[in-house]
């Protein structure tokens, strides 16, 4: 908060202490978890403040919703990515397991690329995986989701560009 200007700095303070039981509230009744729910509405209120558009703000509850639905999006699509990875992990042998520092730093790549993989159209997106998940050649995908080969090679084109620049 210290790069907030004086004027800006109440104002969060007032946004935080007149809404935040408030979100808590929203946010326990739909995690049923209430450290999760404190972390939750912790993450909203820091988006809100560095977002920068404190003074903008003329429906704080509103405001306040979309920011902690983002935010709850995030920690569900995080936390199917690390069930899924763990999931994989209990079918590998013992002397294949990675570390634990190994497991985090793959997690947080996983959790890049499926980011990027987000921000794809549908179909760009299910080329993609079914190319690199189920194997399937360039002409079965056309098939498949109904498009042309040359559709496909775009598609791959920026499923690779997507996964390229989370890694970097």
């Amino acid at each position: 908060m210290s790069a907030l200007s004086p004027v800006d700095r109440l104002r969060a303070q007032a946004l935080f202490s007149d809404h935040h039981p408030w979100l808590l509230g929203r946010l326990h009744d739909r995690l049923r978890n209430r450290a999760q729910a404190e972390d939750m509405a912790s993450e909203t209120f820091v988006q809100v403040i560095s977002s920068e558009r404190l003074a903008a703000i003329e429906q704080p509850r509103a405001f306040l919703t979309t920011v902690a639905k983002r935010v709850l999006y995030e920690f569900w699509r995080r936390r199917d990515l690390e069930r899924a990875y763990c999931a994989v992990l209990e079918q590998l042998p013992e002397s294949h397991m990675p570390s634990a520092e190994d497991r985090a730093l793959l997690l947080e790549s996983l959790d890049r690329i499926a980011q990027a993989l987000d921000g794809l159209s549908d179909k760009a997106r299910h080329a993609f995986l079914l190319s690199q998940l189920d194997g399937l050649t360039y002409q079965e995908i056309a098939t498949q989701i109904g498009v042309s080969h040359g559709m496909v090679r775009k598609y791959m084109a920026q499923g690779w560009r997507a996964c390229t620049l989370a890694t970097l």
